[in-house]
Parts: C-alpha cells; structure tokens; sequence
C-alpha cells in the first residue's frame, strides 16, 4: 500500500506540474523553457522577460481584449504573454524578430491554433497587410512588451503608417511613458509627448518593478494604453512640417522658438518671420518651444 500511495502521489504532483507548465507567467515555469532549450539572453534584442501573472493580467484588463479581436502582438519572446492574448482574443499575430525563439514558441503555444507567429524586424513587415489578412482590413489591437531601446521608432511607425489601429496597450520604460502623457511647461515634455498626443489619448495603467522581469532590466517599467484617434484632436494643413517645426522646438530646448527654428537646417524661416507669426499668436518672442502646447504648434505650422 506504501508504494501505491507514493505513486499515486508522485503521479499527482506531475501532473501539477505539467498543469503549471502552462502558464509561463510563473517565474519557474520560465526558467524551465529556458534552461530546456539552453537559451541565451541577446542583449542586441532587449529581452527581457515578464514573470508577474498579476502584471499579465493588469495587461489584459487595460488592453480590454475580447474574442471578436485580433491582436498584433511585437515580441513574443518565449510566448508568455501570447498565451494570454490567445485565451482572449480571436486571433493573436505575433512578430518575433529572433530566430532562436521560434521553436521555443511552436513548443509553448503548441495547445494555441488562434496564432501565427511571423519571424521579421516589426519596422520592416508590412502590418497594413497584417491587418488584411487576419482581420479584414479592421483595427487591430496592439500589445506588447517592447524592447526599451526601439521604443520610440516602433510606436511612431505604427501611428504614422496609416496603420489601422484601435489600440496599442504596451511596456516601456517607466520615463518614457511618462514623457508620453505629460504636458507643456514639464522637464519630460517633448516631442514624443506631442506625438503621441496628436495620434492617441495615453494613459498609464500600472508600474512595474525591475523584480517582474528576467533577467532584470536596470530601470522601472510602466504599462501604458494609447487609443487610437478616429481624427487629430488639431487641425493642421500639413503634419510633417508640424512635426519638423516640433522637432526642431526641442533639439535645442533651452532655445528660444525664434532661434531654434530660425537655426534649424532643414527649415528655411527667417527669424524675422517667425517673430512676426508668435506675435500673431500672442506670443512673446522670448518664449520656448516646451511651452507650447500640441494646438499652439499646429497653429504656428499653419501660419508659418
């Protein structure tokens, strides 16, 4: 009877474990899929990986993914996240730019036939066509834990393509989604902050501690939402000069408006003029650029 029971129980806590293995938020779960496929962190990539279950469902609850959804997932990783997204959502796209994880991913969401996994560098794969294949040409919802050193280029790719999108509900680095909803007059505002602003309503929605992650990152994290406008909060005649115009405001910040753009090589406004605009506008010639706020610039790009 003693060795029936130890089977019995030794079969029970397998089980268990097979159980748990499911879930790659737990942080031993993790460490078991790493040290199976002897997997080597690449640091070029920015990997870090989530183990917080609550965090995962904090991400899930602020992305409001439901199962008429289709979700474009940047970063899979080993799948932690993508098992989430795949028990919600209709239909789950996942680009992953490093090969080695791609046999890891048929591993972890062999159970998952609500995804398709796309190896390619995010900024290079065509995600209009994503959205047509997989969701008609309709919205898609963004989620993702992305690599903090590309942050910036990623987000601003998927706004200014054209892409369709509802949502985009993302980690970054905790001061880099600050420097996305703040406003003027604020040492992180800038033009990130315009940009996001001018596309979407942000709005962060946790913080996330380096203990979340492994291997741990060397600054804190935040999960940020941004939904997508239908139209701009501001008119403007054209958005690239606006946005050349911002740019510009703030490469040399400590600058009045008036000499930054005035010395900006890629604008060809005389100071003269500029002055005469801000006076249009009300506005001294004295003032700076993180001043003004995202409807004072489009104002300016008009008249300029």
């Amino acid at each position: 009877m003693g060795n029936i029971d130890i089977t019995q129980n030794f079969l029970f806590w397998e089980y268990r474990k097979v159980e748990y293995m499911a879930n790659l938020g737990i942080p031993q779960n993790t460490i078991d899929v790493l040290q199976k496929y002897n997997f080597n962190f690449q640091k070029k990539f920015g990997q870090n990986f989530l183990i917080d279950t609550t965090v995962l469902e904090r991400i899930m609850d602020a992305a409001e993914i439901t199962g008429d959804d289709c979700v474009l997932e940047i970063g899979p990783g080993i799948g932690t996240m993508t098992q989430y997204l795949c028990e919600r959502a209709r239909h789950v796209v996942a680009v992953e730019i490093d090969k080695n994880l791609l046999h890891i991913l048929e591993d972890t969401l062999k159970d998952y036939d609500n995804k398709t996994i796309i190896n390619g560098d995010i900024l290079k794969v065509d995600v209009n066509q994503i959205a047509k294949d997989y969701n008609d040409g309709k919205p898609l919802k963004v989620v993702a834990n992305l690599p903090y050193y590309i942050t910036t280029p990623i987000i601003m790719g998927l706004f200014e393509n054209n892409i369709p999108l509802k949502s985009i509900t993302i980690m970054v680095q905790k001061e880099v989604a600050e420097r996305m909803q703040v406003g003027p007059g604020t040492k992180d505002y800038g033009a990130l902050s315009l940009a996001v602003q001018y596309y979407a309503m942000p709005k962060i929605v946790a913080n996330v501690p380096p203990n979340c992650f492994i291997p741990r990152p060397n600054v804190g994290s935040a999960v940020i939402r941004l939904d997508r406008y239908e139209v701009p909060p501001v008119q403007v005649e054209n958005e690239k000069k606006m946005f050349d115009l911002i740019r510009a405001s703030f490469n040399q910040r400590r600058k009045t408006l008036v000499n930054g753009l005035g010395n900006a090589q890629n604008l060809s406004y005389s100071k003269e003029h500029i002055t005469e605009v801000l006076e249009q506008m009300g506005l001294s010639p004295l003032v700076r650029g993180e001043t003004l706020t995202l409807e004072q610039f489009a104002q300016l790009s008009n008249l300029l």
